[in-house]
């Protein structure tokens, strides 16, 4: 895209007087999956787009540099997660997260794109002129605290939706008092040594199930204690028809056909727990049960009161979480936490659970598109008012999009839907002269709720901030690959977004807030 002068995004750049240096056409926020998903494809697919990636942390991979707890590895197989134009070629379909990083930086290096990133670079607040068509970003170095302005036609948001400088920790009573070490697998600490030692592990969820099995071949006795169940399902670690595939075909088709297997199969399973509950629910409810001692109490260990993935469901490769249970060097306690004490934990049954080292895999803080602060035009962008169109940017916003990826199912089979059709936009956008583009409510009246439909602890806690999805195409989310596919891969959309050229244009209409809109 570039400066050229019969680029309207770029000319319009130009003529604001912002440097070579300071200014680029895409600016992408975040060296993580998604930021190099991106990058990749903008490269690739809309040649003479400048851009640049600014990362908050000092290392790219974004959370697979950031977690080092043990076992930490993916719970979508790595045919799905990993990038389409950068086939998974290793043997195991379940990775560990350091496979996963080191896949990661092999891909950003193999397309050039860690001479891009710069890092120790927190973007702040993001200001929108459409005068300019241009946003102004200011970057704060994580390092010395300084500030600076960088320009571009484009913001895309690549950082996820959790925080990275903290996980969510409850307060509970009596914590202090405890003798013991407390530890959030967010910041597992170096030296962290388990061996002998009596472990407490609090949480139900991925993280949680994640930990159990590696921690138990050393721990004295590690006991989770949950206060509710969640859904454990066991997968297997490698995927025998992808290996048969690849014997048979060459590599690109045979990761193809295995890619498109295994996004066909987690739809399927996702769909049916949602129309079929209680079928679903009994299913994996025998199957944990034939994987645990005989006479285990299932129906208080491993029956959640929410229907399978009104929350995430624990994927579990080979099942190793249920064989530490059945080995004896891992239990399960459901249970209510009454107060810490010096020794480690009462409950509110009565009970007491001993403990050297207590684990409090409770979950994320979310933090919606980075937490940047957003203007147009000199009006505050609440993220909670505003809806989202195809998942990816919010209406009144202009020339922003951002990534995130599936809650049922891989994320990067999201967020490489999301690069590709940003990638389209901006070649439209260049092909037909326009400078900026809009989402655009329709006049007709739309229902909203939240923008995620799930009901993990982590969602709930952050309703208040996280945007809205409409009540029908392209404003509402269906969590489906197969139907995004088809939405993301149609015309691009000249109903529900606008595009302006470049430059100085009036701007009131772009916040005003829609009456079609109404809260459920």
């Amino acid at each position: 895209m570039g400066l050229a002068s019969t680029d309207p995004l770029g000319a319009a750049m130009a003529n604001s007087g912002a440097s070579d240096v300071a200014h680029v056409d895409v600016l992408i926020v975040g060296a993580g999956l998604s930021g190099i998903g991106a990058a990749c494809r903008l490269q690739a697919e809309a040649p003479g787009v400048s851009y640049a990636i600014v990362e908050a942390r000092g290392a790219s991979g974004g959370t697979w540099d950031l977690f080092k707890f043990p076992g930490v590895r993916s719970d979508s197989d790595m045919f799905t997660l990993s990038y389409p134009f950068r086939p998974w070629t290793r043997s195991k379909a379940i990775a560990g997260g350091g496979e996963i990083l080191g896949y990661l930086r092999e891909t950003a290096a193999a397309f050039g794109i860690d001479a891009k990133i710069s890092y120790h670079r927190r973007v702040l607040r993001a200001d929108w002129s459409s005068g300019d068509a241009r946003w102004t970003v200011t970057i704060e170095d994580a390092l010395t605290g300084a500030r600076e302005l960088r320009t571009c036609g484009f913001l895309y948001l690549c950082s996820g939706y959790y925080r990275y400088d903290e996980g969510y920790t409850p307060v509970w009573p009596g914590q202090e008092r405890f003798a013991g070490r407390v530890v959030h697998p967010q910041h597992w600490p170096d030296d962290l040594d388990l061996a002998g030692r009596r472990v407490v592990l609090i949480g139900s969820g991925a993280t949680a199930a994640t930990i159990l099995p590696v921690i138990a071949r050393d721990a004295a006795k590690v006991t989770m204690l949950q206060r509710s169940p969640s859904y454990v399902l066991a997968m297997p670690a490698t995927d025998p028809i992808a290996g048969l595939l690849g014997k048979l075909l060459p590599e690109r088709p045979a990761y193809r056909a295995a890619r498109w297997k295994n996004a066909r199969i987690a739809t399927v399973i996702y769909g049916f727990c949602r129309k079929h509950p209680a079928r679903a629910r009994a299913i994996l409810q025998k199957a944990a049960a034939r994987r645990l001692p005989d006479g285990y109490d299932i129906a208080a260990h491993f029956t959640p009161a929410y229907d399978p993935w009104d929350q995430r469901m624990c994927l579990v490769p080979d099942g190793d979480f249920f064989a530490a249970i059945k080995s004896g060097k891992a239990e399960v306690v459901t249970d209510h936490i009454e107060e810490f004490t010096p020794a480690g934990l009462r409950l509110r049954s009565g009970a007491e659970l001993e403990a050297d080292v207590i684990i409090t895999a409770t979950g994320l803080n979310l933090l919606p598109l980075g937490g940047i602060e957003l203007t147009v035009d000199g009006d505050a962008m609440a993220v909670s008012h505003r809806v989202v169109y195809k998942g990816m940017m919010l209406d009144g916003v202009p020339n922003m999009a951002f990534a995130i990826g599936y809650t049922n199912a891989s994320w990067t089979l999201k967020v490489d839907l999301v690069a590709r059709h940003v990638t389209r936009l901006l070649t439209f956008m260049r092909d037909k002269g326009y400078a900026i583009v809009t989402p655009r409510l329709p006049s007709r009246e739309m229902v909203t709720s939240p923008y995620f439909d799930m009901t993990s602890g982590y969602f709930e806690r952050s309703r208040a901030v996280l945007p809205l999805q409409g009540d029908r195409a392209p404003w509402r989310m269906w969590q489906h690959y197969f139907k995004d596919a088809t939405l993301y891969r149609g015309p691009i959309d000249e109903q529900n977004l606008e595009f302006l050229p470049a430059p100085r244009l009036a701007t009131a209409a772009a916040v005003a807030p829609d009456p079609a809109i109404r809260p459920r």
